[in-house]
């Protein structure tokens, strides 16, 4: 068959790497290929088209992808293009799609990428079809029957053995280990992470209910399981920190204690704010205020898991991504966000997933009335109600050098 006759079936990546984008590239090619399609690797992901670069269209073969589902990364590599900074250029990328010859097209990534994905498809009015398959080790995408993002589950993996590894070190040296996570909007990898470990204590957004939360009552509860912890006879732990608490803090308060960055688009970037090193001077001075000694220290875990290779439950969830992406394009389909449920194909209308109200696309944040977290809740070491109640209020307040009354006043807000 003429190659140059076949119909196309193109796709891109966008947003940050996650584990087992190569395992949905390769079984949605494999499928194509098997059904007589040419396959169009876009490289370079939406930044290419939104230059108008048509040299960023590669045919892939079999060969290609055969054996590129095991690997971490991405083979046509990705880029991060917010809408609201491309306006004025999404005009060239529906030419240059066009240019192409493009016809189905299947994006991979995140929240963004499939706020992408349905605006490409209502300006194409029917002339491009699309299909999304959901990628984010964030895991916020909200799926149906609560299923992870592809990805969540290798970055989990990676990032608990790694935690494992600090949780020894911080029992060998007697020391605090303060390790801040990525997830900007929802604590699921952090929460994941601290459950998986058995990390001390975990810290995650959604269990702060004001719109602005105070830095100083974030580090109190790290100060509080610190000091229960000394009352166990126990000088060392691990916190996990979730990174979007960040975004929740009163930013005039921050100020005080990091310098704040803004990215081109005017949000925090949050991979510049040293949470856990903000965190950890100020507790390590009040700890010492109360005439104790800790050592702690404070270590970023994310970008060494976004590209790592996906364990065997990623590498089987995107071979059967990519392969119902495809068949739901082969079928007819168009402007669907493709998961599976129950061992079946399901496809999720973009119209569902996206909140009108604000214009962008639903977050699945951590439900911390859910069993789920409780069971994570129950297994930290913190301050708790009970902490408070007498017999056990004046062990901590003795521990911590002061009063009854001072140290109720100070912490007791923790536990309401």
């Amino acid at each position: 068959m003429n190659g140059k006759n076949r119909e196309a079936i193109a796709i891109i990546v966008g947003g940050g790497p996650a584990p087992g984008i190569n395992g949905v590239i390769s079984s949605a090619a494999i499928e194509a290929i098997n059904h007589g399609k040419k396959v169009i690797g876009i490289k370079g992901g939406f930044k290419s088209l939104f230059e108008g670069d048509c040299d960023c269209a590669v045919q892939l073969s079999m060969a290609d992808v055969s054996r590129i589902h095991t690997a971490g990364g991405s083979i046509l590599r990705t880029s991060r293009e917010y809408p609201e900074k491309v306006k004025e250029k999404f005009g060239t990328l529906m030419t240059t799609l066009k240019k192409l010859g493009i016809k189905k097209l299947l994006t991979i990534g995140g929240e963004g990428t499939l706020f992408m994905a349905n605006w490409i498809e209502k300006e194409a009015r029917g002339s491009i079809s699309v299909v999304h398959v959901p990628k984010t080790i964030d895991n916020d995408i909200p799926l149906p029957g609560g299923a992870s993002t592809f990805g969540y589950q290798t970055a989990r993996h990676w990032g608990v053995e790694i935690v494992k590894n600090i949780m020894e070190d911080a029992r060998t040296t007697g020391r605090w280990y303060f390790i801040t996570t990525m997830g900007r909007h929802a604590g699921h990898l952090a929460l994941g992470m601290g459950k998986a470990s058995g990390a001390t204590i975990t810290l995650i957004p959604e269990e702060f209910r004001e719109k602005q939360l105070s830095f100083r009552k974030v580090a109190d509860v790290l100060t509080g399981s610190i000091i229960k912890r000394i009352t166990m006879d126990r000088d060392h732990g691990v916190a996990i920190l979730a990174e979007g608490i960040s975004e929740r803090f009163d930013l005039e308060e921050l100020s005080h204690y990091e310098q704040i960055e803004k990215d081109e688009t005017g949000r925090i970037r949050l991979s510049e704010i040293q949470l856990g090193r903000v965190l950890k001077n100020f507790v390590k001075k009040t700890i010492e205020s109360m005439g104790l000694t800790a050592t702690i220290v404070d270590k970023n875990i994310g970008y060494e898991l976004r590209a790592a290779d996906p364990i065997p439950f990623d590498i089987e969830y995107t071979r059967d991504l990519g392969y119902g992406a495809v068949r739901y394009l082969l079928r007819g389909g168009t402007g669907a966000m493709i998961t599976f449920y129950d061992g079946y194909l399901r496809p999720v209308s973009f119209v569902e997933m996206i909140d009108y109200s604000t214009g962008k696309v639903k977050i699945r944040t951590v439900d911390i009335t859910s069993e789920t977290y409780e069971v994570g809740r129950q297994y930290m070491i913190r301050l708790e109600k009970e902490d408070f109640a007498p017999g056990n209020i004046e062990v901590l307040a003795k521990t911590a050098g002061m009063d009854v009354e001072d140290f109720s006043k100070r912490f007791s807000c923790l536990v309401e």
